[in-house]
């Protein structure tokens, strides 16, 4: 499945109580925004592989593999891949998103 910006996005599978999914971003693409926000669901964020930029409630972080992220419910976030090649992460979402 791809989300609106083009991001490859995959959910393996999951419980009532949480689920996971994992993310591309090919170099230079950003997914998100000031709207994009999970109102009953914290999200961790885990970077496989590549590097990036996640801005979560107006604060920017640097991304790089073996990153772990926490996007907590209700927090806008905004995820980018550096132009230096693909964003690959682990999400995983308590309880389900999606």
């Amino acid at each position: 499945m791809h989300d609106a910006a083009g991001a490859s996005f995959r959910v393996f599978g999951g419980t009532g109580r949480s689920q996971a999914a994992a993310m591309t971003l090919a170099a230079g693409q950003v997914t998100g925004g000031a709207q994009n926000r999970h109102p009953a669901s914290d999200q961790w964020l885990y970077v496989v592989s590549g590097s990036g930029e996640a801005t979560v409630d107006g604060q920017t972080l640097a991304l790089e593999a073996g990153d772990l992220l926490l996007v907590a419910a209700g927090e806008a976030h905004e995820i980018r891949a550096l132009a230096q090649g693909d964003l690959v992460t682990l999400n995983v979402y308590a309880p389900p998103e999606y």
